[in-house]
């Protein structure tokens, strides 16, 4: 599968897979910023991107940003729909109590590719299951 990237500017990094096997590619700050402690800030990439047929990206956390640091893609997994054109951003949240300086050519978060399918949407009369209308927390906490 081929996913075609344009750069939109001379610094802009291409994804890159970390390990041969990874399902997510590391995405790269094309700015450097400041992400205010407890704020969000959207990071430029620097890219744009076309996704095969039938495929989205979900853009989601470095789970070493995450946990070192405090910082999550705010609205994670972030979709990219098949037919977007723009640039690639990365809204990203400083959940620490410190600000946390983003330098130009930094992996910030990760862009995995996935397959989708379009439903057809009708009404109709649902079945009853065993679960029904049970949830948060109906199976219990431990």
């Amino acid at each position: 599968m081929k996913v075609i990237f344009e750069k939109i500017t001379q610094s802009a990094r291409l994804p890159e897979y970390a390990h041969p096997t990874d399902s997510g590619m590391d995405l790269f700050s094309d700015e450097d910023c400041i992400i205010p402690a407890g704020q969000r800030y959207l990071v430029s990439t620097g890219l744009k991107m076309m996704l095969p047929p039938n495929t989205e990206g979900q853009v989601r956390s470095k789970s070493g940003l995450a946990l070192k640091y405090g910082l999550q893609v705010l609205n994670s997994p972030g979709t990219i729909d098949n037919n977007y054109r723009g640039e690639i951003k990365v809204i990203m949240l400083n959940t620490s109590d410190t600000d946390y300086h983003v330098e130009k050519g930094q992996k910030i978060a990760q862009l995995v590719v996935c397959p989708f399918y379009t439903c057809e949407i009708e009404t109709g009369v649902l079945d009853e299951t065993d679960r029904n209308a049970g949830g948060f927390g109906s199976t219990g906490l431990k």
